[in-house]
């Protein structure tokens, strides 16, 4: 299941949207990893998430490194908060995951400051909104399916 998540987010994120809605767009992406890295720790860590960004740079075409190095910084947060982050409740778990995804946010803008490339609008800033309340139904989604294929 994790090898189709995947590949369905890097899909939603090459889906095509109106001007209007390009800002809101949820990093879909580091929402899936998200929930991987908390539910199968030992299936996914630094490296899978160097590999899934590099990935991701290469299909989006944005600066080679850049997801990569925004998906480990994520990775290493949510691991180095795994034990504690799985015993919140689901609100107070979106809003960890909402802080990432404006953690995330930065670490863009700054690559984005340093290499001379132009900064998103301000109207990209609540991406990471939306993507704090599509965890509570993308994880119990991926949850659903990931335990459904372990009782067959």
């Amino acid at each position: 299941m994790l090898p189709v998540s995947l590949l369905l987010a890097l899909l939603l994120g090459l889906v095509p949207l109106p001007s209007l809605l390009q800002p809101l767009r949820p990093y879909w992406l580091a929402l899936v990893l998200a929930y991987w890295v908390v539910e199968t720790p030992d299936r996914v860590g630094l490296g899978f998430a160097f590999a899934a960004g590099l990935v991701a740079d290469m299909l989006y075409g944005t600066l080679l490194g850049e997801q990569a190095l925004r998906l480990v910084v994520m990775t290493f947060i949510l691991q180095r908060f795994r034990a504690r982050l799985r015993f919140f409740p689901m609100s107070q778990q979106a809003l960890a995951i909402g802080g990432l995804l404006v953690n995330d946010r930065i670490i863009s803008a700054t690559l984005h400051l340093a290499v001379g490339e132009p900064v998103l609008p301000w109207a990209y800033w609540w991406a990471p909104l939306l993507g704090m309340l599509l965890w509570l139904p993308m994880f119990v989604l991926l949850d659903a399916v990931r335990l459904g294929r372990r009782r067959r």
